[in-house]
């Protein structure tokens, strides 16, 4: 059926993004030392090349975020479009800025290891210059941030609203939503309670919301959803039922 096969579809995609999104979350934070100028220019020289593969599969996660949300969207259209539309719109904005913030760690990684920039700058200059970068794509994935939770609750209101996906799959995507929009400003305001905090309670909320979602699609795919009712011509004189109304047979 159609639609099994384009859940499908869009768990398979769902799986890429999860993959190569967590390799390169996986990198940047072994690389990236708060605080510490030395460690972290170290770590980006030592990790060059998979600092770079780690750009590049953050790249390929976007793309493939892209193909999710049109898919899951032409899913789930049908229950609300204008909702639907929203959370494109939702992943278009993270996929932009996710994009437009990677140019940080490409700097941060030509500065550290290109000949042209380490011999113009002595040694401390360049490995403040590399934490300033850093610090930038951080901060970058965290306004990022707020756009990985805000397109997880039209998702988890249509799937939820749609039959197609059992109902508590849909609510906890939706709290998920309120624990990134939680998390972001306790990352900037206060980092040290976000820290400790988020381990155990953001990552693993979201965690489990996103492989539910994962996994439903590509082991379940999605229920057969309702037959929509049948428009209603509303231009038709009143006091006669048009002729596509289910009471009127043919």
């Amino acid at each position: 059926m159609l639609h099994l096969r384009l859940a499908r579809i869009a768990g398979a995609y769902y799986l890429v993004v999860a993959i190569f999104a967590g390799f390169a979350h996986i990198v940047r934070e072994n690389v990236y030392v708060a605080d510490d100028a030395v460690a972290t220019a170290a770590n980006v020289v030592s990790n060059a090349d998979l600092v770079r593969l780690s750009f590049v599969a953050d790249l390929v996660q976007a793309t493939f975020a892209l193909f999710l949300v049109l898919a899951l969207s032409h899913l789930l259209q049908h229950v609300n479009r204008n909702v639907a539309r929203a959370m494109v719109l939702f992943v278009v904005l993270q996929v932009g800025i996710t994009c437009l913030n990677l140019v940080h760690q490409l700097a941060a990684l030509l500065v550290a290891t290109e000949p042209s920039y380490t011999s113009v700058f002595a040694a401390d200059e360049s490995d403040a210059l590399v934490l300033l970068l850093m610090d930038m794509q951080h901060s970058g994935f965290l306004v990022a941030q707020i756009f990985f939770g805000l397109w997880l609750f039209p998702l988890g209101w249509l799937a939820y609203q749609s039959g197609m996906f059992p109902r508590p799959l849909g609510v906890i995507l939706m709290v998920a939503t309120a624990a990134y929009l939680i998390d972001v400003p306790l990352q900037f305001l206060a980092p040290g309670f976000a820290a400790a905090v988020s381990p155990i309670v953001v990552v693993p909320l979201v965690t489990i919301a996103e492989v539910s979602m994962v996994g439903y699609l590509l082991i379940k795919g999605a229920r057969t959803p309702a037959d929509p009712k049948p428009p209603v011509d509303t231009n038709a004189p009143v006091g006669i039922a048009p002729a596509n109304h289910p009471l009127v047979t043919p």
